[in-house]
């Protein structure tokens, strides 16, 4: 389970009493049907999931932007099921850059929905050449009267294929690198949209590619002004990069419990695994690791809670150092278990498949690293200016 206790200080009441009840839900709904291996199975499993947070009230965290409750929600969450995490998380992606920017129609027909899980969203912006290079971005909108024509292709899209709605960026003026580029509100049953094929990763998860065929959209479906969708993208990225890191705090609890436990049962050389100082070394590294990650994601969300306008620099540590923290956790797991960590019925074996993608998506490692970077040598060399 959650403790909380740990990072109380960046808390209220209400995300205590809030994870005390979330914690009852993840126990029941998911602590034996958490995991499905088979892909299709997921994507069917996934939008069932989407549906149970709607109906639990879970997913409202998002419209009120409250950063730490998505938090205590994705650690717990992630701890029970990596699927259950990441449809919230998608909801999330999907739903914010609207509650963002969207006008009264585009909330009336897809927040509401989406928070109520009555709507599966995706977000749409990594293209075959352009990851995290968005200003290579080539999928195209270009205006016809009081339409958009959209023409292009998406990649590693999650939920691609069950979402009713996608949140896509596309470019609106060519010239202007990322100050082209627009954000638009795509029905999935919109002509000329096709969904292309899943990619199967090694934990079941609803990823795939996305392609766009004269697709006419009317410009009340852009989401802000036209050329803001770069900055809206980012702004909802650094808004949710700390969740990111809570989920990967409750995968490496999830791991460090298992660990554990397993510790204290499993005898060798006639005596616990728990009494040897190897392991006792391994558990102490990992419980001090996964404290100082959640320190970090609680102090990102803290902040942005607290109504500070730019956040990036600090959801960039929590993101990077707790993903990096969480992979070594379950790697040190996987130690503690031997032959029982790497079956692939276990739930620390699945751990080490889920974790690896947090590392990458919504900004790698090194691209955290570089943001972190630009922000220590801006503020020494301010020092060196006074």
């Amino acid at each position: 389970m959650i403790d909380l206790h740990p990072v109380r200080a960046f808390l209220e009441p209400r995300h205590l009493e809030l994870g005390e009840g979330l914690e009852r839900y993840a126990a029941s709904e998911f602590a034996e049907h958490a995991h499905r291996d088979d892909d299709d199975l997921a994507r069917r499993y996934a939008r069932e999931i989407c549906a149970s947070l709607g109906r639990g009230g879970w997913l409202k965290a998002i419209a009120r932007q409250d950063f730490r409750a998505c938090s205590v929600i994705r650690e717990t969450l992630a701890f029970y099921s990596p699927l259950a995490d990441a449809m919230f998380a998608l909801q999330a992606l999907g739903s914010t850059p609207i509650a963002l920017a969207g006008d009264e129609r585009q909330r009336r027909l897809w927040l509401d929905r989406a928070i109520r899980g009555r709507a599966v969203a995706a977000f749409a912006m990594s293209e075959p050449e352009a990851g995290s290079d968005v200003a290579a971005m080539r999928t195209a909108a270009v205006r016809d009267g009081n339409d958009y024509i959209l023409n292009g292709v998406k990649t590693f899209i999650s939920n691609a294929g069950i979402a009713d709605f996608y949140l896509l960026f596309a470019v609106t003026d060519p010239g202007e690198g990322v100050a082209g580029i627009s954000a638009f509100l795509l029905p999935a049953d919109t002509k000329g949209f096709r969904f292309v094929r899943p990619l199967v990763m090694a934990d079941p998860h609803p990823l795939g590619e996305i392609a766009l065929e004269d697709c006419r959209l009317p410009a009340a479906a852009r989401v802000g002004a036209e050329g803001e969708g770069y900055k809206l993208g980012l702004a909802t990225l650094d808004r949710l990069r700390p969740t990111v890191g809570a989920a990967a705090c409750g995968m490496a609890g999830r791991a460090l419990h298992e660990a554990l436990h397993h510790a204290l049962s499993r005898r060798q050389f006639g005596r616990a695994l728990a009494d040897f100082q190897i392991t006792q070394e391994k558990v102490g590294r990992m419980g001090t690791d996964l404290t100082a990650a959640r320190l970090l994601v609680y102090r990102a969300a803290w902040e942005r809670d607290g109504g500070a306008d730019r956040t990036d620099l600090e959801a960039a540590m929590a993101k990077s150092f707790a993903t990096e923290i969480a992979q070594g956790v379950v790697d040190d797991a996987v130690q503690i278990l031997g032959g029982r960590g790497v079956l692939a019925d276990h739930p620390v074996d699945r751990l080490y498949r889920s974790v690896r993608a947090l590392r990458i998506y919504e900004g790698a490692t090194e691209i955290q690293r570089l943001i972190i970077a630009r922000h220590l040598l801006d503020a020494a060399r301010d020092e060196d200016d006074l």
